[in-house]
């Protein structure tokens, strides 16, 4: 099922907000930045040093791309839509454009995740450029928004009595649904209706890690990686990075454009947050259905 649909003028005023904060966080050289040392992640009083780079030249990068528009409301969410296909090739073609050449491509598991990226790639190499062999690493699969609506509605039931019909209906209350996922997300973020069979908040953020942490471990300063991932990945490694808090992260979350750009920057196992959410490819355009959120 998707995660959220066109935010309200609240929701992206509040964004702005928090997205002011974040250019507080890092700019181009890290010179402000808040950095993320992996192995002092379990110490969250002890923040990084900031980190004092001066240019690119022994600073690798890691693209993190939110996979195409899926297919809300049908009855497999799991689909690239026709738009999400068009967006991926969109960003294959500003990508050549860019010149921009990848050391190693990953993806999760998800068909719309391994889809936008072979669709991608694929205009990528059309324009001449090398392309590594996709890898797969499940660690940076969306969380299960089923499972967590499945484990979490009942709770919400006796405050929410329409939810059911808003849920079997999601395609036609697209509104409401974003309200009432939102309800839903922020009872799991809480961690007080954690359930045995249901991957919690905390255990989802540890598999992102450990998704990240294996990239850092075979990289190099020099190395440009693409991954292709999911809103919800994104988000959890926006709470690592920048230490902005769960909720805050998933206002931010609600925000993020399919297909869209967001680079982390790192050096060793210092990680910080260079672009968020960068949809240049999809604006030049000029076709506002290409802009979507699910």
């Amino acid at each position: 099922m998707g995660t959220h649909d066109q935010p309200s003028i609240p929701s992206r005023r509040r964004c702005d907000q928090l997205w002011h904060r974040l250019n507080c966080v890092s700019n181009k050289h890290f010179k402000r930045a808040y950095v993320f040392l992996l192995t002092g992640f379990r110490h969250p009083h002890n923040l990084a040093r900031p980190s004092t780079y001066r240019d690119d030249a022994d600073v690798g990068s890691i693209y993190l791309i939110r996979h195409g528009q899926a297919s809300f409301g049908a009855d497999d969410y799991d689909v690239l839509s026709l738009i999400g296909i068009r967006q991926a090739e969109v960003l294959g073609r500003h990508l050549a454009d860019l010149g921009l050449s990848f050391d190693r491509c990953l993806a999760g598991d998800l068909r719309r995740q391994q889809d936008t990226a072979l669709t991608a790639l694929q205009q990528c190499s059309a324009a001449g450029l090398s392309i590594p062999k996709l890898e797969t690493d499940a660690a940076f699969n969306e969380f299960d928004a089923d499972a967590i609506i499945r484990a979490l509605l009942p709770g919400l039931l006796p405050e929410e009595p329409e939810a059911l019909h808003i849920l079997r209906n999601a395609a036609q209350n697209r509104g409401e649904f974003q309200r009432l996922f939102a309800l839903i997300i922020e009872r799991w973020l809480s961690g007080k209706h954690d359930t045995p069979e249901l991957e919690s908040w905390q255990g989802f953020v540890a598999r992102v890690e450990g998704g990240l942490q294996r990239i850092l471990e075979q990289a190099d300063n020099s190395q440009k990686i693409a991954v292709f991932t999911s809103g919800g990945t994104i988000t959890a490694l926006l709470h690592l990075i920048t230490r902005i808090p769960a909720r805050e992260a998933f206002e931010l979350n609600w925000q993020i454009v399919n297909t869209s750009l967001n680079q982390l920057k790192f050096r060793g196992r210092e990680v910080a947050l260079a672009t968020f959410n960068s949809q240049a490819h999809l604006q030049l355009m000029k076709a506002p259905e290409l802009i979507t959120f699910r």
